[in-house]
Formats: structure tokens, C-alpha cells, sequence
């Protein structure tokens, strides 16, 4: 196992299943992101998809090879790198979108579990609560396995349940998407807007890139980033067509598109096996997305106590930072899936763009290419003699 993770499968995969394990609880799991961020544009909405893909490709190699480049594994030295005295501002958006993604998986995992098992709200919340504890309880090693077979697991879920719906829609999505109908959307709609949501879907999801910056260490050359970042792209992208697909062919059904968890209402009318496997599948996104994105602010803490107290974070700190976070989200969940998708998720888009996304774009393309590796090293000397 450990040759596994630290080979060829732990240069150019893991980093990618890493950063989908946590993107599915944010990215698709209830469905109602595709909805508004795709799905509602009928017709047009692939497009929006197109946009997508190249987007996760381009951002993730990009900051794959600064990672790689600059040995800025943590978060905190990354933006420091990027964006210099600003990195905090980061951390505020990086935090408050943590909290906002995991409060709407905890509010659709507390829905979709009392629904499908019967699970009364908060025993289902709790009870995730508890295992996302454990995993930042004993850190790195254990959350790459439980990632690498749980992400391979999900996968599986949500390939079962695209095929099931799919199957028995496909003529119906055919329909829409020959017909151009983009009927759900009042007027007339454009492609800039379909590109455009296209961007603010890849802008909020960018908070799920620095839970994979722990696996870049393995890597050791550009090619090694640059494939690791297409095949995270593609395997990012992937079930964000197989849901639009899906949501095609109930368009543009009120009942579903206004659903709360659309992929409850899609698999209705298949065997109550096949819900009770889809609860099971989300309350597992919950916890693949919290351990993940809980685990790179932890190790962003981490990183600031041996800077400046030289000691580490123990399990129990650990922890119970995790467990906190989480407190946070059930509390922020009340508010509702829909309006913290739409809202929150928009607002928070726009602010990792802003912090993220465009200096790597800049700044980032400019250090990875245009400076020498000479100048860097001169860099780190003088930042460990100060």
C-alpha cells in the first residue's frame, strides 16, 4: 500500500481523487448545484460544462506546478507566494466557504438521511460529526485511504444512479437538447451568461484545491503536474455532465428544478433500495468534503504554531478544530439549501476569484515561468535567515 501512495498512483492520481473527494459535497452532490449552475440553461447549459472542464484543468495545473515549484504544500505559504501580506484574506474567504459548503451537505445530508433511512436529523449529522473527528484525529494517512477507496466508491454511486436515470429519460433529455429549449430561464439566454456561471461554478470550488496540496510533495517534475492537473480537470468535471444529463431529462420540470435535492425527486420512482443506497452515498460526501477541507485549514494552523510557537497540533487539537468547524455549519445549515446555493455560493465565487484564481493567473503564471529556479532558492535563504 505505502509503494502504492508513494509511486506513479500518488503522483499523477491521488492529487486528483483527492481534490474530487472533497469537491463532490460542494460541486454535485444533492444536484441542485448543477441546477444553478448549468442545468437551468436547458439547451445551452453543456456549454456552461465546456467552460468547466478547461477551467478545473487550467487552475489545477497551474497550481499544482506553483505548489511543486515553490514547495508550498500548505495553503498559507501558497498565498503568501500569490498574493504576500494579503494570504489572510484568503483565509477569511477560505474559511467562510468551508463552513457554507459543509452546512449545505449537512443540510441535505440531515433531509435526504431522514428521508430515505428513517434517521432522525441531528442523530444522522452527529454521527457524521463524529467519524469527520476521527480522520483529522489521525491526520494525513488515514484520510488518503479513507479518500482513495471512498472517492472510488462514489464514483461507482453516482455512475449507478446517472445510468438509472438516464436510461429511462434519455429520450426526453434528446428532446430538449435538439429542441434548444431553455424554457425554465424567463427571456432570452445568452452564451456569455452560460459561460459566465460557468466561471462562478469553477470560483467557488476553487476552495477544494488546497485540500490537495498535501499529495503535491510526491511530484517532481512539471510533466508530473501538468497530467495530475488535466486528469484532476476530467475527473472534476465528469459527473458534472453525468447530473446535467440526468436533470435533462426531467426538464423543465418545477418538481425537480425546484427541488432542494434533486436527485431525490430524479430516483423516486426507482426501488427503495436504490434511495437508500443515494442517502448512504451523500452523508458519505459529507464527510469526504469536511475531512478535506477541514484538514488543509488544520494543516494552514499547523504550519503557523511551528512558525512561531515550534510545536505542532496534537490529535486532540486536531480534532476538535474539525468537530468545531462542524458545530458552525449545522448551525449556518437552518438557512436552507437553495438560498445558500444561490447566495452564498454566488458572493463567495466572486471572493476566491478575487484572491485565488486571478493572482494565479497572474503573479502564478508569471513565477512559474519566468522565474529561475536560482532566484527561488536565493528567495527561501533569505526568508529562513530573516
Amino acid at each position: 500500500m505505502k509503494n502504492l501512495f508513494e509511486g506513479k498512483f500518488g503522483r499523477y492520481l491521488l492529487p486528483a481523487i483527492i481534490i474530487q473527494s472533497v469537491l463532490i459535497g460542494g460541486g454535485f452532490a444533492t444536484g441542485r448545484e448543477i441546477v444553478q449552475y448549468g442545468a437551468k440553461f436547458g439547451a445551452l447549459g453543456w456549454l456552461g460544462g465546456i467552460g468547466i472542464l478547461f477551467g478545473f484543468i487550467v487552475m489545477a495545473v497551474l497550481m499544482f506546478e506553483f505548489a511543486r515549484k515553490y514547495k508550498a504544500f500548505e495553503y498559507r505559504k501558497l498565498l503568501k507566494e500569490l498574493i504576500g501580506p494579503f494570504w489572510f484574506l484568503f483565509d477569511i474567504v477560505y474559511l467562510l466557504l468551508a463552513i457554507l459548503i459543509i452546512a449545505i451537505m449537512a443540510s441535505a445530508t440531515g433531509e435526504i438521511l431522514n428521508s430515505t433511512l428513517g434517521l432522525n436529523y441531528w442523530v444522522g449529522v452527529s454521527l457524521i460529526t463524529v467519524i469527520v473527528g476521527i480522520l483529522n484525529f489521525y491526520g494525513k494517512g488515514l484520510i488518503e485511504r479513507f479518500k482513495t477507496f471512498g472517492t472510488l466508491a462514489l464514483m461507482i454511486g453516482y455512475l449507478v444512479f446517472a445510468a438509472l436515470v438516464i436510461g429511462t429519460t434519455w429520450d426526453d433529455a434528446m428532446a430538449v437538447l435538439s429542441s434548444g429549449d431553455t424554457s425554465y430561464m424567463p427571456g432570452e439566454v445568452s452564451i456569455f451568461a452560460v459561460l459566465w456561471t460557468g466561471i462562478l461554478y469553477v470560483g467557488y470550488n476553487l476552495a477544494v484545491f488546497p485540500a490537495a496540496l498535501f499529495t503535491i510533495e510526491r511530484q517532481k517534475s512539471r510533466k508530473e503536474s501538468v497530467i495530475s492537473g488535466i486528469i484532476a480537470g476530467v475527473l472534476m468535471t465528469f459527473p458534472w455532465f453525468l447530473t446535467y444529463f440526468s436533470l435533462m431529462g426531467f426538464y423543465p420540470s418545477e418538481e425537480v428544478f425546484g427541488a432542494s435535492v434533486p436527485w431525490l425527486v430524479m430516483l423516486q420512482d426507482f426501488p427503495a433500495i436504490v434511495i437508500v443506497i443515494f442517502g448512504i452515498v451523500v452523508g458519505w460526501t459529507l464527510v469526504e468534503t469536511s475531512s478535506g477541507m477541514i484538514h488543509a485549514f488544520v494543516d494552514r494552523m499547523e504550519a503557523q504554531m511551528e512558525e512561531h510557537a515550534n510545536k505542532s497540533l496534537t490529535s486532540t487539537q486536531r480534532g476538535a478544530i474539525a468537530v468545531g468547524t462542524l458545530i458552525l455549519a449545522m448551525i449556518l445549515s437552518q438557512v436552507g439549501i437553495i438560498d445558500l446555493i444561490s447566495t452564498g455560493y454566488t458572493a463567495m465565487a466572486y471572493a476566491m476569484i478575487a484572491v485565488f484564481a486571478i493572482p494565479l493567473l497572474t503573479i502564478g503564471v508569471y513565477k512559474i515561468f519566468f522565474k529561475k529556479d536560482e532566484e527561488i532558492a536565493v528567495e527561501e535563504a533569505d526568508s529562513s535567515n530573516g
